[in-house]
């Protein structure tokens, strides 16, 4: 059982995000539908003196919160909001595993930076159930245990880290500062003077942009096994949509909780490795289906029914999944930037061969760059090239002493 407890309903948008955030963050908790728990709803009212309020999320010290903004549930967990200064040699915009890689390798070069995350430090490491080709864990390691050791790590050299806080805006005119510097604004309203800008901010799962799914987003559509998986404890069927690496894992890491996985691909072959999809196929509890496509879901703040179509033969399938989890690739974490740097027609950040975007002082690597293989250890990689790139334009601007920095 976790230390915190959720009360609230499959329709409750705020249950919905409060319970996004504290996943996000990598905080266990028990989820209890007050709607089939009447001593759950006894509870509430008696916290509430006769009140209903939901979401009311219950901390270990007997403390709670009712309805409570991203912003009063990151201040409860002691997350830093605001920067400690309001200038930086660097600021880095995302923080995972390439983020927090160049804020270590920052710390370690005596650059005063900060790293600025919008939800939780770890990036989407954080919430993959395993990962199994990071070098060094020959026999795998959870995604959270990876991100959380790139956390300690960072705090180790005593890097400074913002969750719950994302970069708004950028631009190339700090008021009162040299005229080089880039100025920084945050969702929380700070604003920040940088002399050098590393953008890591990754990128999110794609949607379906189908009929129904905007209602059931949270409730019963899912972009993160990891995360929800566990409600589904007991169920008959879990539809996955996406043959990819990432939907054939996170459906392996399903089949612990149900008794049959449905995996739907609208390309006419799966698309995850060889080992991957032999895992799949091997075991009677998946039924694939490919070359076809999810049309609808069906249902009104509850999962009724999947609607899907066989792209070659137009067949129509009706499936009736405990839940559904969509993993059909990623979108970039870059619509602050528009207009500011120079982006592909995808959304990605555009580079040179130097990771230097189409504004001088600004940097970025991982996922959210254009031509990046979008994979964990290739990101860590750009981590550290990317910060070696923006110390160079430090030095070249006589921000950091050439005697300051280690060969």
């Amino acid at each position: 059982m976790a230390d915190v407890k959720v009360y609230g309903a499959p329709w409750c948008p705020d249950c919905r995000r409060s319970k996004k955030f504290l996943a996000e963050h990598r905080v266990p908790y028990d989820w209890v539908d007050i709607d089939q728990d009447q001593g759950a709803l006894a509870y509430v009212q008696e916290l509430q003196h006769g009140g209903r309020t939901i979401p009311t999320i219950v901390f270990p010290d007997g403390s709670f919160l009712l309805e409570p903004t991203d912003e009063a549930l990151a201040a409860k967990l002691g997350l830093s909001l605001r920067a400690e200064r309001n200038a930086y040699d660097l600021v880095i915009a995302g923080g995972g595993p390439a983020g927090l890689t160049a804020a270590i390798y920052a710390a370690r070069e005596g650059i005063q930076a900060v790293v600025v995350d919008r939800s939780g430090l770890g990036g989407q490491a954080g919430v993959t159930e395993r990962v199994d080709n990071y070098p060094g864990f020959p026999e795998g390691i959870r995604g959270a245990d990876l991100a959380d050791r790139l956390v300690a790590h960072a705090r180790r050299y005593g890097v400074e880290l913002l969750a719950a806080t994302s970069v708004s805006s950028l631009a190339p005119d700090c008021p009162g500062e040299e005229a080089t510097d880039l100025r920084v604004a945050l969702s929380s309203g700070q604003e920040l003077c940088a002399h050098s800008v590393l953008v890591a901010t990754g990128t999110s799962y794609r949607r379906l942009g189908v009929p129904g799914e905007d209602g059931l987003l949270g409730v019963s559509a899912h972009y993160c096994a990891t995360c929800d998986g566990p409600f589904y404890a007991g169920a008959e069927e879990l539809l996955v949509i996406g043959g990819g690496n990432s939907g054939l894992e996170e459906a392996l890491y399903l089949s612990q909780f149900a008794s049959r996985v449905r995996i739907v691909e609208s390309s006419d072959e799966l698309r995850a490795s060889s080992l991957l999809q032999e895992k799949v196929r091997s075991d009677p509890r998946f039924i694939v289906h490919t070359g076809t496509e999810v049309t609808e879901l069906v249902g009104d703040g509850k999962l009724e029914g999947v609607t899907a179509r066989d792209k070659a033969t137009g067949q129509v399938h009706h499936w009736s999944p405990a839940g559904v989890f969509i993993f059909i690739g990623l979108d970039p974490n870059t619509g602050f930037l528009r207009g500011t740097l120079e982006l592909d027609r995808y959304g990605f950040v555009v580079t040179d061969e130097r990771f230097a975007t189409s504004l001088a002082g600004t940097y970025a690597a991982g996922d959210v760059r254009a031509g990046s293989t979008k994979q964990l250890g290739a990101a860590v990689g750009e981590g550290v090239t990317g910060l070696l790139m923006a110390r160079a334009y430090l030095q070249r601007h006589a921000h950091l002493p050439v005697a300051k920095v280690n060969s």
